[in-house]
C-alpha cells in the first residue's frame, strides 16, 4: 500500500492524448512523479523539414528531484522514441521488460547516453516499492513481444495504464494476455484506467497475429520468384513468421534497412526470434541464389521516401531493385496521415514490375485492440473512472461511447488533451488545473529551435518562394551605388518576367530616392521596400512571397 493513506492523485498526458504517437503520461501521488512511456511521433505534411516530435517535458525539468521512475510499456518508437532526448535533462531510473530494454539500449548507445542511463529490467511479474508505492505489471497482446501494462495503487484504488493492447488467443510466442491478473485488479478496485483507444471506431475483435503466418506460408509458397516483405522493423511477431514462412518454402532470409537490421540482431540475440543460423544471409548473397529461394525483410511499409521499399520502387537502391515477378507484400496497414505516401510506394511498385499484395489478403492484422477487445478491458477492470488515451479525439469519443455500454457512469469519463490534469480527491475526480503541453519539434540536431514562426516562413516559402531586394547606398553622398537587384526563388523564372522585374527595380528606386536625405534609417527603408514590392508583386501575379530586403553600405 502507499506510504500515506490520504494522498492526492493526479493523471495527465503530455503527450498521446487527442492524437496518434508521442506518448508520454503522468501519476502525481503527492510529491511523488511516476511517468509512463515516453514516445516520439513522425511529422505531418503541414511540419516542413521536421525529422520528430517529442512531448514537451517542461514541467518534468521543472520538477525533476520528484520524478520516481519512467516505466516504458513497450518497444514501440511512439513510446520509447523520446527516451533518448528526455534523459539528457532527466537523471531517473528507466524500467522495461527485457526486449524493451534492448531496444532502449539501440537508442541511447546512437545518442551517447548509455553509459549514464540507469536502465532496471522488470517482467509481467516483477513487483516494486518505489518511494513507498506499490507497482505492479501484467502481460498483454501487442504487435511487439514484451508489452506490458502498469498497475499503480494508491490509498484510492489502483491507477492503470493499459499500455498498447489486444486479447489474441492464439499468440504467435503462445504468451496470452494475463487474463486472471487483470480480472484480479479490477477485484481489488481499480480508480482510474487509462486505456489505448486507437481501434475504438472498429467493430469486434482484433484478428489473431497467428492467422497473418498461414496467409504469408501461402504467398510465399505461390510466388515465382523473390518475395519482398515490408513491415514495421519492431512487429518481431511479423518478423518471426516471416522466417519461419521463408524455411518452410526452403528460402533464404535477408535483411535490409537499418532499423530492421537492428532489431533481428538484438531479437535474435534475447531469443525473442529463432530460425535456423543458416536461413539469414547477407543481402549481398542473394544475387548468387536462384529467386524462388529469396525473401527480403524490409522497412518502407508507411512509404517513407528514403526508406529502403521506396528507394528499391524507384531502382534508387544500392543493392536490391524490383523487377519483374518480384512479390511484395506490405504487412502493414498505413498510420493515419500516411496513406498518401504508401499509395505513391505501391504504385511505384507496380510499375516496376511487381505484383503487389497489401489490402487484398490477411497479411496485417493490427495490434491495437477493436470495440470488443476494449469492452473486455472494461469490464475485467472495473475501473471507477475512466480516462481514454492513445488516440485522435473521435477514438476517445468512441471509446468513451464504449464505456458507457458497459456501465462506466458518463460523468466518471474524462476525455482529456495533453495537459489537462485530472485530481482525484477522497475517491472523486475533477478536472483542476493544466500543466504545460505542446510539441518539441526536431529537425537535424536542434532540439526545439524550430517553432510557430520558423514553421510559418517555411510555409510561405514553399507556398509563394521568395524575393531578394539587394542594394548598395553610400552614406557619406546619400545615393544608391548599385542596384536595386531583384532575385527571385520559387518565386518566378526571372528570365520570363523581365519586365516586372524591371518595373519592380524602378518603383524600389523611386521610393528611396526621396528617403536619402536627412539621418538615414535602415528599418524605415526596408520596410518601404517590403511594402511598396508585396503590393506590386501582388497586383501582378496574385502571390504572396516573402520580400527581404538587403541593404549594404559603403
Amino acid at each position: 500500500m502507499s506510504k500515506k493513506k490520504t494522498e492526492k492523485v493526479s493523471v495527465f498526458a503530455l503527450g498521446g492524448a487527442g492524437e496518434i504517437g508521442k506518448n508520454m503520461y503522468v501519476v502525481e501521488l503527492d510529491e511523488d512523479i511516476f511517468v509512463i512511456d515516453a514516445g516520439l511521433m513522425f511529422p505531418g505534411d503541414e511540419m516542413l523539414g521536421i525529422d520528430k516530435v517529442i512531448p514537451d517535458i517542461s514541467y518534468l525539468k521543472e520538477n525533476k528531484e520528484r520524478i520516481q521512475g519512467i516505466f516504458i510499456t513497450h518497444g514501440h518508437e511512439d513510446h520509447i522514441g523520446a527516451l533518448s532526448y528526455v534523459l539528457r535533462d532527466l537523471k531517473v531510473p528507466v524500467y522495461g521488460t527485457r526486449l524493451t530494454l534492448g531496444l532502449i539500449e539501440i537508442k541511447l548507445k546512437e545518442a551517447g547516453l548509455l553509459k549514464k542511463a540507469d536502465l532496471r529490467p522488470i517482467d509481467a511479474k516483477t513487483k516494486l516499492t518505489v518511494a513507498g508505492h506499490f507497482i505492479t505489471f501484467f502481460r498483454v497482446n501487442h504487435s511487439i513481444p514484451d508489452a506490458v501494462g502498469v498497475c499503480i495503487q494508491t490509498s484510492q484504488g489502483a491507477i492503470v495504464h493499459t499500455g498498447d493492447f489486444k486479447f489474441d488467443y492464439t499468440p504467435v510466442d503462445g504468451k496470452q494476455a494475463d487474463f486472471g491478473k487483470i480480472a484480479a485488479i479490477g477485484q481489488r478496485g481499480v480508480l482510474c484506467l487509462l486505456s489505448d483507444s486507437t481501434n475504438a471506431e472498429r467493430p469486434g475483435m482484433s484478428g489473431s497475429e497467428s492467422t497473418v503466418g498461414s496467409e504469408l506460408n501461402d504467398v510465399i509458397y505461390e510466388a515465382p520468384g523473390r518475395v519482398i516483405v515490408a513491415s514495421f522493423a519492431s512487429n518481431v511477431h511479423r518478423l518471426q513468421q516471416v522466417f519461419a514462412a521463408a524455411e518452410a518454402n526452403n528460402r533464404k532470409v535477408a535483411v535490409v534497412g537499418r532499423s530492421m537490421v537492428n532489431i533481428v540482431e538484438v531479437a535474435q540475440r534475447l531469443n525473442y526470434l529463432r530460425f535456423k543460423q543458416k536461413t539469414l544471409v547477407e543481402l549481398s548473397d542473394i544475387n548468387r541464389l536462384d529467386d524462388n529461394q529469396v525473401v527480403i525483410l524490409t522497412t518502407g511499409s508507411q512509404g517513407e521516401p528514403m526508406a529502403a521499399l521506396t528507394r528499391m520502387a524507384r531502382n534508387a537502391h544500392k543493392q536490391v531493385n524490383i523487377r519483374l515477378n518480384d512479390t511484395v507484400v506490405v504487412a502493414a496497414s498505413p498510420i493515419p496521415g500516411n496513406e498518401k505516401s504508401v499509395s505513391k510506394t505501391i504504385d511505384l511498385l507496380f510499375r516496376a514490375g511487381a505484383n503487389v499484395i497489401y489490402n487484398q489478403r490477411k497479411v496485417h492484422v493490427s495490434g491495437h485492440g477493436h470495440a470488443e477487445d476494449l469492452k473486455l478491458m472494461l469490464n475485467l477492470i472495473k475501473p471507477k473512472f475512466f480516462v481514454p488515451i492513445h488516440g485522435e479525439f473521435r477514438m476517445q469519443k468512441a471509446h468513451s461511447r464504449l464505456a458507457q455500454t458497459i456501465g462506466v457512469n458518463a460523468n466518471n469519463i474524462f476525455i482529456i488533451e495533453n495537459g489537462d490534469v485530472v485530481e482525484f480527491e477522497k475517491r472523486k475526480a475533477r478536472m483542476s488545473r493544466k500543466v504545460n503541453a505542446g510539441n518539441v519539434l526536431i529537425d537535424g540536431i536542434g532540439v526545439g529551435d524550430v517553432g510557430n514562426i520558423v514553421l510559418r516562413d517555411r510555409r510561405l516559402l514553399s507556398q509563394d518562394g521568395v524575393v531578394l531586394c539587394v542594394i548598395t547606398i553610400s552614406r557619406k553622398n546619400k545615393t544608391i551605388v548599385s542596384g536595386p537587384e531583384i532575385i527571385s526563388r520559387g518565386f518566378v523564372y526571372m528570365r520570363e518576367s523581365e519586365d516586372m522585374i524591371n518595373e519592380a527595380n524602378r518603383i524600389v528606386a523611386k521610393q528611396l530616392q526621396g528617403k536619402l536625405t536627412g539621418e538615414l534609417d535602415w528599418t524605415e527603408m526596408k520596410s518601404l521596400i517590403r511594402d511598396k514590392l508585396s503590393s506590386y508583386l501582388y497586383e501582378q501575379t496574385k502571390r504572396r512571397p516573402m520580400i527581404l530586403p538587403i541593404i549594404m553600405e559603403i
